[in-house]
């Protein structure tokens, strides 16, 4: 049984490799929001508040990211 084991273990390293196109950004990928949240801004429908930027968007685009 343990030879078994050993014989299946190759097996599943061979398919639980990451595809050679999706890097290692794939694997950590972050959502626009959590990267608003991260530079200090806020994600909102509406317009920014005064002294802020737009730095992008949130929501898929339906919001904007106010730094």
């Amino acid at each position: 049984m343990k030879v078994l084991y050993l014989l299946l273990l190759p097996l599943c390293f061979l398919f639980s490799q990451i595809a050679p196109g999706a890097g290692i950004m794939a694997v950590f990928h972050r959502y626009p929001e959590y990267v608003c949240a991260k530079k200090g801004g806020t994600c909102n429908f509406s317009p920014c508040p005064r002294f802020t930027r737009i730095e992008g968007s949130c929501y898929q685009g339906r919001a904007k990211c106010c730094v």
